[in-house]
């Protein structure tokens, strides 16, 4: 990494030098949550952020953003708040196998870079199991994206989301036994030097819903099993890498983060989104912009403030 990405990626660091970020990125999802009270405008979804940029960042380490609709609120972060911004295009095109990835046509690292960003990160959708000649064009697609990072100097940070190509439902027991390999394998994968990447944001490797202790139903992993898998995770890459909430409750991330601690993982922070300002969208719609407020300086600071006090009994340090 040369000095000037080492000094970039400081800035989404903590004192401690864990990144304990805050990820608003959304788009697609944003929009169905409104939705579900009413439909959503630009709008909405451009003041939600800058709400949540201005009373949030003063607790987190960084904040990820979409060039889209999140510049306004790039605006209103607290200064020592290190600011990521998202490459990819929301969503994907479902009429085409393969989810496969594409950037913003109007955006480029050298832009996000113009635009302030500290960092850039591009989320892929990958199966390890999915035909070869779809996940090597995710390959190519991700080295380009990487060199780009590289001569523009500015982090590459990979969200890796696993998926089943045959179309099994993510929330069922048969793709919680399949979801273990899926990860790993993936973060083996784009751990390789030719892709660029300085951090990875990735999904913890079992579905926690499933495992014993934690699980209301059937069982997926003892909690030995499930222990062993997160160690076997933390070895799968050499690289930095942080855990996404995935939209599960902010308790139920707290409590991932302490067993994976206890499992031996060595994951060096969070980029944590719906787990933390998910329950003020509603207050947002419905009661406006004060309520809103109201709502992000105490439940909301709150869920910042009980995640950054695990952080820092269960990440490890980024060593630059």
């Amino acid at each position: 990494m040369s000095l000037s990405k080492e000094e970039r990626l400081k800035k989404t660091l903590n004192q401690d030098g864990i990144i304990a970020a805050l990820a608003i990125d959304q788009r697609g999802a944003m929009k169905k949550m409104i939705g579900k009270i009413r439909e959503a405008t630009t709008e909405d979804i451009v003041e939600f952020k800058k709400l949540v940029s201005s009373q949030l960042t003063p607790y987190t380490s960084s904040i990820l953003l979409d060039p889209e609709y999140g510049i306004p609120a790039a605006k209103q972060k607290d200064p020592e708040s290190g600011l990521l911004l998202a490459y990819e295009k929301t969503g994907y095109d479902a009429t085409v196998p393969g989810r496969l990835p594409d950037i913003l046509d109007d955006w480029s690292v050298r832009r996000l870079k113009d635009a302030g960003a500290d960092a850039c990160k591009f989320l892929l959708y990958y199966d390890v199991d999915e035909q070869p000649e779809i996940n090597d064009h995710k390959m190519a697609f991700i080295e380009r994206l990487g060199s780009e990072c590289r001569a523009e100097e500015l982090p590459f940070f990979l969200e890796l989301v696993s998926y089943d190509a045959k179309g099994l439902d993510p929330a069922s027991l048969e793709y919680a036994k399949a979801k273990p390999r899926k990860v790993n394998e993936m973060m083996k994968e784009f751990s390789a030097e030719k892709y660029g990447v300085d951090v990875l944001k990735v999904e913890v490797p079992v579905n926690m819903n499933y495992v014993e202790g934690f699980a209301t139903g059937e069982v997926a992993y003892s909690k030995a099993e499930a222990s062993q898998l997160f160690k076997e995770q933390a070895e799968a890459t050499h690289l930095p890498f942080i855990f996404l909430s995935a939209g599960v409750s902010a308790q139920l991330f707290r409590d991932t983060l302490v067993f994976a601690k206890e499992a031996g993982s060595t994951f060096n922070g969070v980029l944590c989104g719906r787990a933390t300002w998910a329950d003020g969208v509603p207050i947002f719609i419905k009661d406006g912009a004060d309520a809103a407020i109201e709502w992000l300086q105490t439940v909301g600071k709150q869920n910042v403030e009980e995640l950054n006090e695990v952080l820092k009994k269960t990440a490890t340090p980024v060593k630059i």
